[in-house]
């Protein structure tokens, strides 16, 4: 229901309904569960929707470790929630963190689903563009020649 009103843009009404849903999953499951740590996420989205950067890295964040936690680094729950971050990082102007964050995004998804999967050249196609977006050019041409040649799984 929250991500309903959420996506209506009814954010303080879907907040309400977030708070809700997560002390009932707190309380009948616990906090590093991942049904827990997804309503965690959701709420970051929210704020994330909001233009409220700091405040959903923060919810982010919390999601990033109880994820880790409990599901592992690699896991696409967790890297779903390392590129939440990368959004949130980039947003804000803080390239070099986004950076950062999308290698380890890529990293996990070439680790858990293999290069030729969706998430993992969608995650490098991103990569290629923010390095052209912040000027570093020679990095994207790299990474452009890295992606071209991972595209096809008989190369």
């Amino acid at each position: 229901m929250a991500f309903v009103i959420d996506k209506q843009g009814q954010y303080e009404k879907a907040l309400e309904w977030y708070e809700r849903a997560l002390a009932g999953r707190e309380k009948a499951l616990e906090v590093d569960h991942p049904d827990t740590l997804h309503t965690v996420h959701n709420m970051a989205v929210l704020f994330d929707n909001q233009g409220l950067y700091e405040k959903a890295l923060e919810w982010y964040e919390r999601a990033l470790a109880g994820y880790e936690k409990a599901l592992g680094v690699d896991y696409p729950a967790t890297l779903g929630t390392v590129n939440n971050m990368v959004l949130g990082f980039n947003r804000q102007g803080q390239y070099e963190k986004a950076l950062e964050w999308y290698e380890r995004a890529l990293a996990g998804y070439e680790n858990a689903l293999g290069a030729h999967h969706p998430r993992t050249q969608n995650t490098l196609h991103c990569l290629v563009n923010l390095h052209e977006s912040v000027g570093q050019t020679e990095q994207a041409q790299c990474l452009q020649a890295r992606f071209d040649a991972s595209k096809s799984p008989h190369n």
